[in-house]
C-alpha cells in the first residue's frame, strides 16, 4: 500500500532548502506505483540510447579521456565498452554516449532531458555501493523531480542561450546522487550549491557542429556526482544557489519563477510527465515531423509532389534549429528541420539508420530540405513549452495547399509508447552499433522491470575484460 508523501512545512525555507527537505524525506513507499513503473520505463529507454552511442566519435574521445585520467579498472561500468572505471568517470562516459543519437527522454515544460544525466550518475554510484533496486529507483525519481523543477524555474529566457540539460541537469544529477548516498537535507543543500556553481552549457555549438552537447551531459552527470560526494565529506556549497541574488537565476534568466521549484512537491510527480522520443532528432523537430507524416499519408503525397513546406513552430524551435542551415555532420543534421522533414518525406521515417544512411548523402532529402521554412506561429508559441504542437502546411506542384496538425506527438505522456514499442526501441538502439545482443537486451529489460525487488549488486551488462 502506498503511503502519502511526507509533507514539509516550507514556511520560512528558501526554495532550494525546501527542495532538499523533500528529497531527504522521500522513500520508496511514498511514491505511487505508477511513478515507479514510469521510472523503470525511462531506465529501459536510457539504456538503449546509451548503447546506441557506442563508437560515436565524441563519446569515444570522452571515454578515452576517462581511461587516461581515471583508474584502469573500477566498480562502475562504462556501458558502451563494458570496461570498469570509477563512478565519476563511468558517469561521465555513459552520459556522453546516451546523448549522441538524440532519442533520450525529454520533459516538455522544462525543456530538459533528465535521463541522460540522472541515470548515469545513479547507476555508476549504485554499482560501486551495491545499492538496492528500490534505492536506485528513489534516487532516480528524486533527480527527475529536482531537475525538472529547476528547468521550469529557470524559464524560457534561460533556454535561448543555455542548454538546460547541462545546467539544470547538473543539479538533477547532484540530487539523485545525494539521495543514493543518504545525504540529509543540509547535505543535499550543500550538494546543490556545489552543483549549481558548476552548471554550464551554451547553444553556440550548433553553429559549427561542435561536440559540446555530449560534453554538457558528461559534465552534468559527473559534476553532479562529484558535488554529492563532496557534500558527503563535509564540503560546503551555497545555500541559495538557485534563487540567491548572485545565484543561477540572477545570471542565467530574466523570467525565473521561484514558485516553480516547490509547486506540488509530493502531489505532482513530474517524472511521469516525461516524454519518450520517437524520432532520432532534436525534440523541436518532432511535432512538425509527425504532422508532415500525417499529411503525406492522408493525401497520398510523395516527396516530389512538394513545392514548398512550412513548419509552423514555437520560438524555441527557431532559436535552436535556426542556426543550422546546411548540416555538415550527422549530429548537426538532427538539428536541421529541413533534413528531418526531408527524411520523413523521402523515407517515411527519421530513425538512427535513416540519419546514418541518408541525412547527408541523399540528394532527394537535400532537395526537400531546400523547400522547408520555419514560421513562428503565435498560437503554437503560446502553448509552448507545456505543449509541443505540430503544424505543417505545404504547396504541391499541382497547385494544392494542404495542412496537418498534431496536438500531442508520439511519445508524449498522452500518446506514449506501448510496452512493446518501448522495448523494441531499446533493442533496436542497442543493435545499431552492436553494443548488445537482442538476448542480452531482453534479459536486461526484464531485470529492470524487476528492479524494485533487487537486493543489490546491480549489473546491467556483463563486463568484458582484457579489451584493448
Amino acid at each position: 500500500m502506498t503511503q502519502a508523501p511526507t509533507t514539509h512545512d516550507s514556511a520560512g525555507l528558501a526554495p532550494t532548502a525546501a527542495l532538499c527537505e523533500f528529497v531527504a524525506g522521500l522513500s520508496f513507499t511514498q511514491i505511487p506505483p505508477r511513478v515507479i513503473q514510469v521510472a523503470k520505463r525511462l531506465m529501459i529507454d536510457w539504456i538503449g540510447c546509451t548503447l546506441a552511442g557506442k563508437d560515436a566519435r565524441p563519446a569515444l574521445i570522452i571515454e578515452e579521456f576517462a581511461r587516461s585520467m581515471g583508474p584502469a579498472e573500477g566498480p562502475s561500468t562504462i556501458l558502451t565498452s563494458r570496461r570498469g572505471s570509477s563512478p565519476y568517470f563511468a558517469a561521465m562516459a555513459n552520459a556522453a554516449a546516451s546523448h549522441v543519437v538524440e532519442q533520450d527522454d525529454v520533459h516538455n515544460g522544462s525543456v530538459f532531458h533528465p535521463g541522460t544525466v540522472v541515470f548515469p550518475a545513479v547507476v555508476a554510484l549504485a554499482e560501486a555501493r551495491g545499492s538496492s533496486g528500490q534505492e536506485i529507483l528513489v534516487a532516480c525519481i528524486a533527480g527527475y523531480e529536482v531537475g525538472i523543477r529547476v528547468g521550469e524555474f529557470l524559464g524560457r529566457t534561460h533556454y535561448t542561450v543555455f542548454h538546460t540539460t547541462g545546467t539544470a541537469g547538473t543539479l538533477a544529477a547532484a540530487a539523485a546522487a545525494g539521495k543514493l548516498l543518504g545525504l540529509n537535507a543540509a547535505g543535499l543543500n550543500h550538494a546543490l550549491g556545489s552543483a549549481g556553481t558548476q552548471a554550464a552549457g551554451l547553444w553556440e555549438f550548433l553553429r559549427d557542429a561542435a561536440d559540446s552537447k555530449q560534453l554538457h551531459t558528461a559534465k552534468a552527470a559527473a559534476n553532479g556526482l562529484m558535488a554529492a560526494e563532496l557534500a558527503r565529506r563535509g564540503f560546503r556549497g551555497a545555500a541559495r544557489i538557485l534563487e540567491g541574488s548572485q545565484g543561477m537565476a540572477a545570471g542565467m534568466s530574466t523570467d525565473a519563477d521561484p514558485g516553480r521549484l516547490t509547486a506540488g512537491l509530493g502531489s505532482r510527480w513530474a517524472t511521469e510527465e516525461t516524454s519518450f522520443k520517437w524520432y532520432a532528432s532534436c525534440r523541436h523537430t518532432h511535432p512538425a515531423a509527425e504532422a508532415l507524416s500525417v499529411l503525406m499519408s492522408r493525401e497520398g503525397l510523395h516527396a516530389d509532389d512538394l513545392q514548398e513546406v512550412s513548419a509552423h513552430v514555437h520560438q524555441g524551435a527557431i532559436d535552436v534549429l535556426g542556426p543550422v542551415t546546411t548540416p555538415s555532420s550527422i549530429h548537426q543534421a538532427k538539428f536541421s528541420m529541413g533534413t528531418v522533414l526531408g527524411l520523413i518525406a523521402v523515407h517515411g521515417s527519421a530513425d538512427v539508420e535513416g540519419f546514418e544512411r541518408h541525412a547527408l548523402s541523399d540528394e532527394r532529402v537535400a532537395r526537400v530540405r531546400a523547400k522547408v521554412r520555419m514560421q513562428l506561429d503565435p498560437q503554437i508559441d503560446a502553448l509552448y513549452p507545456h505543449r509541443w504542437v505540430g503544424r505543417v502546411s505545404v504547396r504541391t506542384h499541382d497547385g494544392r495547399s494542404l495542412e496537418a496538425r498534431v496536438d500531442e506527438p508520439k511519445g508524449d505522456p498522452g500518446n506514449t509508447l506501448t510496452t512493446d514499442e518501448l522495448e523494441s526501441k531499446a533493442i533496436r538502439l542497442a543493435r545499431f552499433r552492436n553494443a548488445a545482443t537482442d538476448e542480452e537486451m531482453r534479459q536486461l529489460i526484464q531485470r529492470i522491470w524487476n528492479l524494485g525487488n533487487a537486493p543489490g549488486a546491480l549489473q546491467l551488462l556483463p563486463r568484458i575484460t582484457g579489451r584493448t
